[in-house]
């Protein structure tokens, strides 16, 4: 998967008495969710034809082609020490598996300030294990087959609006970019995002750790795994996204569908009891470089609680969260995210990402974390002659709360975790990367990922993954 003024998008409520931190939406909330959501459904829903504007107004038919991409990622998981397992333990038996990423991306103008975006993608092929075992998956192309059979077809990933309002005399150039048409625009602007996109595409993005295409391919690396955003399978959400740009500082929120069910392909129809709001701000000390963005969040969804699954585990073998699954449940959690520039022009640079969940309720969308802790570090070849290398060092400590390892403990399985029992420790992952860059359009780039306690699990590992990418772009 591929990549996220309103001073914040909040709801007041109260706590529940269903062993969660549950609260209800405002009215307001609620209307505005409505509204938002159904304006992003049509504009995924509609054509794919549109316009685009030259500087003197007149409108033509003609779409831009902003990039292409394939990408093949193939890894070999080594054989490791396992106590035990169960049907959603990473193989200690060792496991090999290639896939390949292709996306086509296009946009167009359709008039002055108004854009519209459509990619198409095709992924194919499985992660080892089956994308299962782990908090922090080693491979982001990998798509997770959830409650249905999604096929290795096209598909539309992101199909939507973008509308533009800038402000002041400063601008801004903005070069051409998968989804962003070349073009000068105000430096200070109001963006208004409809349609279906990704949340990850605006929110908690990093220059050094974002792309499992280019950089670090584990999922604790290129985000927060504790935010469990809103999406379907294969990570996209129809919803509005409304962002705040000014040069020293930007505010963002977003508004989205969650699924019917966790890692779902089908969106919840019930709005006002199903979504996902975000907010974020996003702050630059220029003396330095540095960034700052802070992440919250709010879902409501058709989901289970844990202490709910293990009360009534005396009617089972082993608990079960998703048939406790309930309308109108609450996850929620906050983030920060940190990016260093450190020399080279910003080549070579730092990053540092920290992320909180409250873990009563199931992990419905992401992966099964409920805190995270990564840091890490891009250097550019530069130093040895290769100014258009990169090396990539970084480490991932994701962790889950009480009442989820005794979920786990207890045989309970989640949508990614299930040894059948547990022994608590925190996953510890280290990735390395080398990006060798051959020519303007290919990238070649080995990979080593060691990983302590897979699945949260001291009986289990440590387990090493080699990888090597191979990435054309255009």
């Amino acid at each position: 998967m591929v990549y996220q003024a309103i001073p914040n998008v909040a709801v007041n409520g109260r706590q529940r008495a269903d062993g969660g931190r549950q609260r209800r939406c405002t009215n307001v909330g609620r209307a505005f969710l409505l509204v938002a959501t159904c304006v992003g459904t049509i504009c995924a829903q509609g054509t794919d034809s549109a316009r685009t504007t030259s500087d003197s107004g007149s409108a033509r038919w003609r779409p831009m082609l902003l990039g292409t991409q394939m990408d093949f990622i193939h890894q070999r998981l080594l054989p490791f020490h396992a106590t035990y397992g169960g049907d959603n333990s990473l193989q200690s038996g060792g496991d090999a598996k290639t896939s390949e990423a292709y996306g086509l991306y296009t946009g167009l103008q359709v008039v002055r300030g108004l854009e519209g975006y459509l990619d198409v993608e095709m992924v194919r092929g499985r992660g080892i294990s089956g994308t299962v075992g782990l908090a922090g998956i080693t491979n982001g192309d990998v798509i997770r087959q959830g409650s249905a059979d999604l096929g290795d077809g096209p598909y539309i990933a992101r199909m939507f609006l973008r509308y533009t309002l800038g402000f002041g005399s400063a601008l801004d150039t903005l070069a051409r970019a998968m989804d962003q048409l070349p073009q000068v625009s105000r430096a200070a602007r109001l963006e208004i995002t409809a349609g279906k996109f990704a949340l990850s595409d605006l929110f908690d993005v990093n220059r050094y750790a974002n792309s499992a295409r280019q950089q670090f391919m584990n999922w604790g690396l290129f985000q927060n795994t504790a935010w469990d955003y809103a999406a379907d399978t294969r990570g996209y959400s129809n919803g509005v996204a409304v962002n705040w740009i000014h040069p020293l500082w930007s505010v963002r929120a977003a508004a989205m569908q969650m699924p019917l069910k966790a890692n779902g392909n089908v969106f919840d129809s019930d709005l006002g009891r199903a979504h996902g709001l975000n907010a974020e701000f996003e702050g630059h000390i220029a003396a330095t470089g540095t960034v700052v963005r802070l992440l919250a969040y709010e879902n409501e969804a058709r989901m289970g609680l844990y202490s709910e699954a293990l009360a009534n585990i005396g009617s089972f073998i082993h608990p079960d969260v998703a048939l406790d699954d309930t309308p109108g449940r609450f996850k929620y959690g906050w983030g920060i995210n940190v990016e260093q520039p450190l020399a080279d022009g910003g080549e070579t640079g730092a990053f540092f990402r920290y992320g909180w969940g409250d873990g009563a309720a199931e992990s419905f969308v992401f992966t099964e974390s409920d805190r995270h802790l990564s840091g890490g570090v891009q250097v550019s070849g530069a130093h040895w002659g290769r100014p258009d290398d990169r090396l990539g060092i970084a480490t991932v400590i994701d962790g889950i709360v009480r009442v989820h390892q005794q979920y786990l403990g207890a045989g309970g399985d989640g949508f990614l975790l299930g040894d059948g029992g547990l022994k608590y420790g925190e996953e510890q992952i280290v990735e390395a990367y080398y990006r060798i860059q051959c020519g303007r359009y290919v990238e070649v780039s080995p990979d080593y990922q060691y990983i302590r306690n897979p699945g949260y699990n001291r009986d289990r590992g440590p387990a090493s993954v080699l990888s090597l990418r191979l990435n054309v772009r255009y």
